[in-house]
């Protein structure tokens, strides 16, 4: 006869355990930073951590970039790539490919700076990834530039077979055709207003019904104060570190992106970053109540 298994008591998760014990430590401190979650995929749930962040004005922002390429002596398209590979992992696990229709086409929207560039890098990795992106990028000045590091990227993008598009379609046929849009139009150095030459792009993303993707800042938001008028996305990934105006994000996913701020520099500006866990380059963040 078998004998009866004794019953295990059940280990409190250490996670929980350090937040109790933070709580007991400062029962009255309030924090003007949102927590962030760690993604449990095994379990499909998110445990709360105790890591914390602040969000980070525009002049912050620009002097980090800036030390990331003096100091730390990385390139643009170093940083650029990271950064696209940061967004296509992070759609990738919000927006799987086995529950898209019509073989997950996605429309990337490109502007012409380096969160266009994030957004080229971006479309490449998600064709790798088992996706069918379009590029929406114009081809005439200011909608573009001609720098040979663009003009790779776009040739990159090319020999996969990613197809381009120098206007931006109807909505009708965006809601019908694609999946989701990835705005990569405006970065974190955009101040308002938003150009007449981007005016019409601008008001077609407000009228989508699919989910819509803003890289870093949603396009035509003031960095700092957001913009109540401007794009709803529905997912936002911030690059390096939140900016303050993601603080009026109200969608349903935000990601943290770009592994490669040095310890030294993350102390500097007391980002106080998370710990990727594992090989991740994205990371989720809780949302804003």
């Amino acid at each position: 006869m078998l004998s009866p298994q004794r019953s295990r008591k059940r280990q409190p998760c250490r996670l929980a355990v350090r937040e109790r014990q933070l709580s007991k430590m400062n029962p009255h401190k309030k924090f003007s930073v949102f927590s962030f979650r760690h993604r449990r995929e095994s379990a499909n749930e998110q445990a709360p951590l105790v890591e914390l962040s602040k969000y980070i004005s525009q002049e912050e922002a620009i002097n980090i970039e800036n030390e990331l390429f003096d100091e730390c002596k990385f390139s643009v398209d170093q940083l650029m790539e990271l950064n696209g590979l940061s967004v296509a992992t992070a759609i990738a696990k919000t927006y799987p490919l086995q529950t898209m229709k019509s073989k997950g086409t996605l429309l990337v929207c490109c502007g012409p700076g380096n969160n266009g560039g994030d957004g080229l890098v971006c479309a490449r990795h998600l064709k790798l990834f088992g996706y069918e992106p379009t590029v929406f990028y114009p081809r005439n000045k200011p909608l573009r530039t001609n720098k040979p590091l663009f003009e790779n990227l776009v040739h990159q993008c090319e020999e996969l077979d990613i197809s381009f598009l120098s206007f931006l379609p109807d909505v009708r046929l965006v809601n019908n055709f694609y999946n989701l849009v990835v705005d990569a139009l405006f970065g974190f150095s955009f101040k308002p207003p938003v150009r007449a030459e981007f005016e019409d792009c601008i008001n077609k993303l407000k009228c989508l019904r699919i989910p819509l993707c803003s890289v870093d800042i949603p396009s035509g938001w003031d960095v700092e104060k957001g913009n109540e008028e401007g794009i709803k996305p529905e997912f936002l990934i911030s690059l390096t570190a939140p900016k303050l105006c993601a603080q009026f994000f109200r969608g349903k996913h935000h990601w943290l992106g770009g592994r490669f701020v040095p310890p030294s520099l993350a102390t500097k500006y007391e980002l106080n970053l998370p710990s990727y866990p594992g090989t991740e380059c994205c990371f989720k963040l809780a949302l804003v109540s």
